[in-house]
């Protein structure tokens, strides 16, 4: 069977996803539409560019991101964030409290390591994108690796990436990866159909509105013609239904690999796994070396940088 009709068969979440004391409606969601990489880069390129983002299945070797996904979980359990003696390839979250704090400061260690830069920079993906981004690929230094708690209220509100990227190309692309299985219920990410045309549109309308911001603020996610913290909105079904179109989840496996325009509106919804599986990803961007690069991402990501 081919991967567009298994697509027609995928089953629906157990319960709706939700996030921000919202409830997606079944009729405003639907489902990523899954790509098969043998198809070739010029197919997938089209691809993206019409729908704004494609989500390319078993890109990456399966067992690879498992065993990262084990390395990770190994390192994050002495914070108490996993289950004592459980598989941490698994990653279930402990029954009982965790170290944040400790946690925090623990991610930052990994997402400055050897394994994470070898992970997000491995030859099979970078020569995929030098073939994506038709020259040499570049990855930007501040790389994003988080996990959510099942039961968790935590939830990236809908938002589009060049309202943090301003200061470089808008020719980049964003490479979501699920570093584990990720059904729709753990809350990965989910895209608000069509909207790379919409993020477009705002984009422009800010540019054309901020002739009266310093420099400085004409990049930045946080000033006066922005909403907090460079956000569209938290409230997920009334943007569905004001745009009048649908969020699409995905039941993401360990391998997959999602691309999406800087433009495309994009959000999270809360981890409802009932196994009490931690959910773990990464989202790092990668563009044409030869384009202009946003300084500010030329540094590790730390928690409160601004980014």
């Amino acid at each position: 069977m081919s991967i567009a009709a298994e697509a027609e068969q995928i089953c629906r979440p157990e319960f709706p996803l939700a996030a921000h004391g919202k409830t997606l409606p079944a009729e405003r969601t639907g489902w990523l539409m899954p790509t098969d990489p043998v198809i070739g880069v010029d197919p997938i390129r089209r691809r993206y560019q019409h729908d704004g983002y494609v989500w390319l299945k078993g890109l990456l070797p399966r067992a690879d991101v498992i065993d990262f996904r084990h390395w990770v979980f190994e390192r994050l359990a002495e914070t108490g964030l996993v289950e004592p003696g459980s598989d941490f390839s698994l990653g279930i979250a402990s029954a009982g409290g965790f170290d944040r704090s400790l946690a925090d400061r623990r991610l930052m260690s990994l997402v400055r390591s050897a394994a994470y830069e070898g992970f997000c920079a491995q030859p099979l993906l970078v020569r995929f994108m030098d073939d994506f981004l038709q020259g040499i690929s570049y990855l930007h230094k501040r790389k994003i690796m988080r996990f959510v708690q099942p039961g968790s209220l935590t939830a990236t509100p809908a938002h589009y990436d060049l309202v943090y990227l301003r200061g470089g190309t808008s020719r980049l692309v964003t490479t979501w990866i699920p570093i584990g299985d990720t059904p729709a219920e753990m809350g990965g990410l989910v895209y608000l159909e069509g909207s790379h045309a919409l993020g477009t549109k705002m984009e422009a309308e800010f540019r054309a509105a901020s002739g009266d911001l310093s420099p400085e603020e004409q990049i930045s996610a946080y000033n006066s013609h922005m909403s907090e913290g460079g956000w569209v909105s938290k409230d997920l079904p009334d943007m569905a239904e004001r745009f009048d179109t649908r969020w699409l989840a995905a039941d993401y496996e360990a391998g997959d690999v999602v691309l999406h325009s800087p433009y495309m509106i994009h959000a999270s919804t809360i981890n409802q796994d009932r196994s009490r599986r931690l959910r773990l990803s990464t989202d790092i961007r990668y563009q044409n070396v030869d384009d202009e690069i946003d300084v500010r991402w030329n540094n590790h990501w730390s928690l409160g940088d601004m980014l």
